[in-house]
């Protein structure tokens, strides 16, 4: 077991949490919350309420019990290509940190490789792996970066994210076409203006606007 399952970097070990997650605390967590905004727990169509969240939760927060050692195994492959590989449009849904509301969006995934190169359905498993717990768009695009930087030590990583945050649409400043985006350039992408600006642009090339 490890010692901290919300740590998710370093070592392949520390992004995965071999804890079974506690439906049924969720489920008496989420009936304390409906009878603490003055619901009735017993009405029709709150019954199956608490399970359908604590449900939920298992599938949105999923990224915990993912373990990256066998989501990678055998998926890296000897190839003699050194040319940029990009995987473009890749949808992402996770659960923002601080008030546990969703954010979604796509994002776009680049390696150059050294020697090697990994399955192309490998990536947005990576992506789920990051997207699928409470994050924060800065941390999660970092760490899809590093992480696949980690696996195949390529020339150079970028990784861009477009997201759509519910925390900013349905309270506080209530802004709804608002769309953040952030981007970690590693290596070669970091490096080199041109190498950057090719992927930038090949991404930019048909981008759709997010809607839902």
């Amino acid at each position: 077991m490890v010692d901290d399952c919300n740590d998710p970097m370093a070592l392949e070990a520390d992004l995965f949490c071999d804890q079974e997650m506690d439906l049924d605390t969720i489920e008496h967590s989420v009936k304390d919350i409906l009878e603490a905004i003055g619901e009735d727990v017993d009405r029709e169509g709150l019954l199956k309420t608490p399970h359908r969240v604590a449900k939920s939760y298992a599938e949105l927060l999923g990224g915990y019990r993912m373990d990256p050692r066998e989501l990678v195994n055998g998926a890296v492959f000897d190839v003699g290509y050194d040319e940029m590989v990009i995987v473009r449009d890749i949808e992402f849904y996770s659960m923002c940190e601080h008030h546990m509301l969703p954010f979604i969006g796509r994002i776009h995934v680049a390696y150059i490789p050294s020697d090697k190169v990994i399955g192309l359905s490998k990536i947005p498993r990576i992506v789920d792996l990051f997207a699928k717990r409470l994050q924060v768009q800065e941390r999660m695009t970092r760490q899809i970066a590093e992480y696949i930087d980690y696996v195949l030590k390529p020339q150079g990583v970028a990784v861009v994210a477009e997201g759509l945050h519910m925390c900013m649409m349905l309270r506080g400043v209530k802004k709804h076409d608002a769309r953040m985006t952030t981007s970690t350039m590693l290596g070669a992408f970091r490096k080199d203006m041109s190498t950057r600006m090719e992927f930038l642009d090949n991404i930019s090339r048909g981008a759709e606007r997010l809607h839902f």
